[in-house]
């Protein structure tokens, strides 16, 4: 079979250079076996020509790359992913030289150079922007301010610090890792040279560093450093203030959710709000270590009311996981009147909703682990697994006196109680614990294997 035409590579070359940069770099691995002489071999090179263009421009204009994807956020600073599209195709048609030393630095090339090369791009893009003499960048300024007015400019002012914030990105992890004494002063330095390209730069350089961070709001630390611990009434009345208070509204939210977690969505939405409620934990310990807090007022009462209501939330659905478990292991009464214990329930077999719900409250508990200590709920999740844990283990040991004595009909329920309870020991206790019980299961309803392994 032939190549695909020249009109249908026109048509995907048209489909690649819209797509969105994900998109782009799966079709490159996908077709990276493909066969230059193959049907799809003109597709294949076609798409490796635009992930590598794609690469080139995200490095040369990086500081700027991360806020021009698509966002629904509008506290961040973001721009139409077209626009930054268009501003790459207008610095190709107006600097082809310097996009080809970008591309292909001299061999030996000093780094400094090379830096000074993708710098000087982003100046040209940003006066570009303002200018809007070339078809590219007035259509990109265009759809800037079609989203939000005055965004063109807003973009244009974040290239003209673009030097600076790159340079700072080379540190960033540092800066965030080991805060403080040398990389304090060096977030300072850079801060400084932000604003002294423009006054008003301040803002616009945190929020192109957070762009930079797996995790934004940890840009906290940074500003941190850079004010020097400030306290809260200076940071809150500061132009700075819309970062601690996107972290107190992200917190806001993941309480309502954690709070509106629906067992019987699955264990993936258990642990899915467990972590939840650790990037609270985080977020609050980021907040009350970057800045000076007052516990009575302000964003410190705030906190202190989202810790209390963090423990009441979690709390909750940890007495949830603890009535769910139960109701999941019914009993019944004994049928010797003499005997007030009540007995497994094994006459017909375990309710799958009712286990599923256990799981998925189990689950959120399990993932729980690390944080309770330092979310202010570890006793009441330390005592549910210890009453849970008590009760299971009797739970799969009246289990096996059925069997042992016959009483468990059918055999196939009894052995599905013992599953259930295995994986409730799992979520407890762990991996040995429920292996132990699956072995004991094993060994009672199968004894002459049992017996002929021991031999």
């Amino acid at each position: 079979m032939g190549a695909l035409s020249e009109r249908k590579i026109e048509i995907v070359r048209t489909l690649v250079e819209t797509a969105p940069d994900k998109v782009v770099g799966n079709l490159q691995q996908a077709l990276a076996k493909t066969s230059d002489d193959s049907v799809l071999g003109g597709v294949r090179r076609l798409v490796e020509l635009e992930f590598q263009d794609r690469t080139l421009r995200n490095t040369v204009l990086g500081p700027v790359a991360p806020m021009c994807m698509a966002s629904s956020d509008p506290r961040v600073m973001s721009f139409p992913p077209l626009a930054f599209a268009l501003i790459w195709r207008g610095l190709r048609r107006i600097e082809p030289d310097l996009i080809e030393l970008a591309a292909n630095p001299p061999e030996g090339g000093v780094a400094q150079a090379i830096l000074a090369v993708q710098d000087k791009l982003a100046a040209i893009a940003a006066k570009g922007l303002r200018e809007r003499e070339v078809p590219e960048f007035r259509t990109a300024a265009e759809l800037c301010e079609a989203r939000r007015p005055g965004s063109a400019e807003v973009l244009a002012s974040c290239l003209d610090i673009a030097s600076v914030v790159r340079k700072a990105n080379q540190r960033l992890a540092e800066w965030v890792t080991h805060p403080g004494g040398e990389t304090s002063a060096a977030s300072r330095l850079a801060y400084k040279d932000a604003v002294e390209i423009a006054e008003d730069a301040g803002p616009r350089f945190f929020h192109m560093l957070a762009a930079q961070m797996a995790q934004p709001w940890m840009v906290l630390r940074v500003i941190s450093a850079v004010m020097d611990k400030p306290t809260e009434r200076y940071l809150r009345d500061s132009e700075l203030s819309s970062f601690g208070e996107g972290v107190l509204e992200d917190i806001d939210k993941a309480l309502v959710e954690i709070g509106g977690l629906n067992a019987d969505e699955g264990p993936a939405a258990g642990r899915a709000a467990a972590k939840r409620a650790e990037l609270i934990v985080q977020q609050i310990l980021e907040l009350e270590t970057c800045m000076d807090l007052q516990r009575d007022q302000g964003w410190g009462l705030r906190i202190v009311k989202q810790r209390a209501s963090l423990a009441s939330v979690v709390e909750g659905r940890l007495r949830e996981a603890d009535k769910a478990a139960i109701e999941a292991l019914p009993m019944q009464p004994a049928r010797n009147a003499r005997v007030r214990r009540a007995a497994p329930k094994v006459s017909a077999p375990p309710e799958t909703r009712l286990v599923a719900r256990a799981i998925t409250l189990l689950s959120f508990s399990d993932e729980l682990r690390t944080t309770a200590n330092y979310g202010g709920f570890s006793s009441t999740r330390a005592k549910l697994v210890e009453k849970l844990t008590e009760h299971v283990h009797h739970y799969v040991e009246e289990v096996l006196d059925l069997i042992h004595t016959g009483e468990a009909e059918p055999i196939e329920n009894a052995a599905a109680f013992l599953e259930v309870a295995a994986e409730f020991s799992e979520l407890l206790a762990g991996d040995k614990a429920a292996e132990l019980v699956r072995r004991r299961a094993h060994a009672a309803i199968h004894p002459e294997a049992h017996m002929e392994a021991q031999a």
